[in-house]
């Protein structure tokens, strides 16, 4: 029987396609390709190496450099020791995350010449008002869209790569040129990119939208992390790319400005970005005086 396998960009989202039940094996792929640094395509030693260490610092040392080198080294190793003729099968959402990611693999399955690959990306769901990707889904749902999956054409590898190229560079011209596109051939990444441009400036001001949201949940009113993080989520327009740890980071960024914008009360002077032995509960956050 032919080697398949489901890539997928997220813990929860891989779990569910277990429990869907569906052939073939299931990688949960692990990055934050929108952001870093990183040479584009297939990487380089030196570039999971550098990778490793803007992940640590990402997450304010809540991942370990060491882990997240060999997680990264760990899947190319195993995208790259596919069979040939393994039928590959892509589930990714519209949001930045998600479409970075997609151009991504895509542009290292191009490397590795693999031409089987199949694409679902579901982008709405009736049930569901704020949809914002594939975690949001039952597992039966996710066994229902398996025969939507379409082949991923020549032009959508190429285009890819463009993306990939983009992202891997940060290069503005590109990323507006792509954003200004009304029939790409992956139809989800101008509007991704478009995010990523409002997190460089969002509605003519200094600050990315993350940022404009945190503050305007502020001056709501809204001081404790959950109430902040319900807010922004609120503000935000599906899909919703980013989780609490990026927000966290925005947050902290803000009242790490030479002029602090917000202030951190609690019992350490940042927002926990990852695992730690205080609760976010004891944290709350108000602007600066």
């Amino acid at each position: 029987m032919k080697h398949k396998i489901h890539i997928t960009s997220g813990d929860h989202a891989g779990q569910l396609l277990q429990e869907a039940k569906l052939a073939g094996e299931i990688l949960v792929w692990h990055d934050i390709l929108y952001d870093g640094p990183r040479n584009p395509g297939w990487p380089s030693e030196a570039s999971l190496q550098a990778r490793a260490i803007f992940l640590e610092q990402s997450t304010d040392g809540g991942l370990d450099q060491a882990y997240v080198l060999e997680t990264l080294q760990e899947q190319y190793r195993k995208l790259s020791e596919m069979p040939a003729d393994t039928q590959t099968v892509l589930w990714f959402d519209a949001c930045l995350f998600d479409q970075s990611m997609l151009c991504h693999i895509l542009t290292c399955l191009q490397h590795l010449k693999r031409s089987q690959v199949d694409l679902i990306c579901i982008d709405a769901h009736p049930r569901i008002e704020r949809y914002n990707g594939l975690g949001q889904l039952q597992p039966s749902e996710l066994a229902a869209s398996y025969p939507i999956r379409q082949p991923v054409s020549p032009a959508q590898f190429e285009f890819a790569c463009t993306v990939d190229r983009a992202f891997a560079e940060q290069d503005l011209t590109t990323f507006r040129a792509l954003a200004a596109q009304s029939q790409a051939p992956l139809e989800w990444v101008p509007a991704a990119i478009t995010r990523w441009l409002e997190e460089q400036s969002y509605a003519g001001t200094e600050f990315g939208r993350l940022e404009h949201h945190a503050l305007a949940a502020l001056r709501a009113g809204c001081h404790s992390p959950a109430e902040i993080f319900a807010a922004v989520a609120q503000a935000d327009t599906p899909p919703q790319y980013w989780g609490d740890t990026a927000l966290w980071a925005k947050i902290n960024g803000l009242a790490a400005r030479t002029a602090p914008l917000v202030r951190i009360e609690g019992p350490s002077p940042r927002l926990p970005q990852w695992q730690s032995k205080h609760p976010l509960a004891e944290y709350r956050v108000y602007l600066a005086d």
